[in-house]
């Protein structure tokens, strides 16, 4: 028994990054996944107007495009989990970013629809390997439990300004040049940070899932991941928050467009759209607080709740100002949104399967985000406006919330 022991320990030793070795793959995610959020999803909204003007391509053809491509990285969310949990995430990171550089290049030279769906339907495919779920696992299985709370939320907190950077220099750009151009300018910027800082940042052992089979209070895991993945608690997470992304989502595509519907010019609505951003990066500085003084179901049912009320809120108010001030308020609900889903495995059913679980999880919460950029232009369409359509979109929050309720299991301490 004792060799066993000593084999086990001298195994996680030969497994362990050192300091240094953490140190470089937070920061390389904090830049890398920043940039790709930047990259592939915040210049789109800002661009949207843009290029159904200079194509003549309907909103609604555009925005179905670019959900397509979320669609694609749902569906691709469980074998990427899977494979990170097997492999670690640098080769698959890596590849995901030449993927996107790929795609973009697509998206922007498309002569026609057919080539331009192409490209997005591309750039989804490398949404599932750069985002937030391939990082999340990296940071979950190398820092481990003690650690993991605050290298997540530094990861969110550097990403949460990917709004803030990006929103902002595409606006800049696309004063300048053609949205072609503007996107080609940050396809270089993606290619030249994201693919050396994977393939780089990234290199080190790979824990074995053995060391991580068990749960966090060091008692062994009570069911597998196929039998977690049919209970009910699991089932009402993937529900809650599949709508309250949707809600958040549909909220950050269509900002721009209302802003614009209510006079803004674009560079101002971006600059809205990017304050959300920071807003993002404000609410995600309390989460370990939030962590320390509530339990897993209060902290969900409160951030959820936040998103439905600040969504109402941009329905309802009319001035610039408010409506700046709302669009922050709701960047700080909306930026504790990926922490709830960063940690809603670890904390309801410990970290043994963390990548297939949380793919599991991703694929429907990134399906209704791929929806939503059309469903939020859907409802504005169907009810004459955009802000009927966010009054709708609040109520969807508030359901959420209430599904909510059920997440946690019953075994689990501290669930309220």
């Amino acid at each position: 028994m004792s060799n066993e022991v000593h084999e086990q320990s001298d195994t996680a030793r030969r497994e362990a990054l050192s300091r240094a070795g953490l140190r470089r793959v937070l920061a390389s995610l904090c830049v890398t996944v920043t940039v790709s959020y930047g990259v592939l999803y915040y210049a789109f909204p800002v661009l949207l107007t843009d290029i159904g003007a200079t194509t003549g391509w309907s909103t609604t053809f555009l925005t179905a495009a670019f959900s397509g491509g979320l669609l694609l990285a749902a569906i691709l969310g469980v074998p990427v989990g899977r494979w990170l949990d097997r492999h670690g995430p640098r080769s698959i990171m890596a590849a995901g970013s030449v993927t996107g550089v790929l795609a973009l290049v697509l998206v922007a030279v498309a002569p026609n629809q057919v080539l331009f769906t192409v490209g997005w339907i591309m750039a989804g495919g490398a949404m599932a390997a750069v985002f937030y779920p391939p990082a999340f696992t990296a940071l979950t299985r190398w820092y481990g439990p003690r650690e993991r709370v605050k290298a997540l939320t530094l990861l969110t907190l550097a990403a949460g300004l990917a709004s803030t950077i990006f929103a902002p220099l595409t606006a800049f750009l696309l004063d300048r040049l053609s949205w072609q151009n503007t996107y080609l300018v940050l396809t270089a910027i993606l290619a030249v940070i994201t693919i050396p800082g994977h393939w780089w940042g990234l290199r080190g052992p790979w824990p074995t899932a053995e060391g991580h089979a068990a749960r966090d209070d060091g008692r062994p895991s009570e069911a597998g991941a196929a039998r977690i993945t049919r209970s009910l608690p699991f089932i009402a997470l993937t529900v809650s928050l599949g709508l309250a992304s949707l809600v958040a989502f549909a909220v950050i595509i269509n900002l721009v467009p209302m802003l614009e519907e209510r006079g803004m010019s674009t560079s101002a609505a971006a600059l809205a759209l990017g304050l959300g951003g920071l807003g993002q990066v404000i609410g995600r500085i309390g989460f370990p607080l939030l962590t320390r003084f509530t339990g897993i179901r209060t902290r969900t049912v409160v951030i959820l709740l936040a998103v439905a009320g600040t969504t109402a809120l941009l329905g309802v108010l009319t001035t610039v100002a408010a409506l700046v001030g709302a669009s922050i308020a709701a960047g700080m609900a909306r930026g504790l949104m990926p922490l709830i889903q960063a940690t809603a495995v670890s904390d309801r059913w410990g970290i043994a399967h963390y990548g297939l679980l949380t793919g599991q999880l991703s694929a429907p919460v990134t399906i209704t985000m791929a929806l939503s950029p059309w469903v939020g232009t859907a409802i504005a369409d169907l009810l004459g406006g955009y802000p009927a359509a966010f009054m709708v979109l609040a109520a969807v929050g508030v359901i959420a919330t209430a599904v909510a309720l059920l997440s946690v299991p019953r075994t689990r301490r501290n669930a309220w």
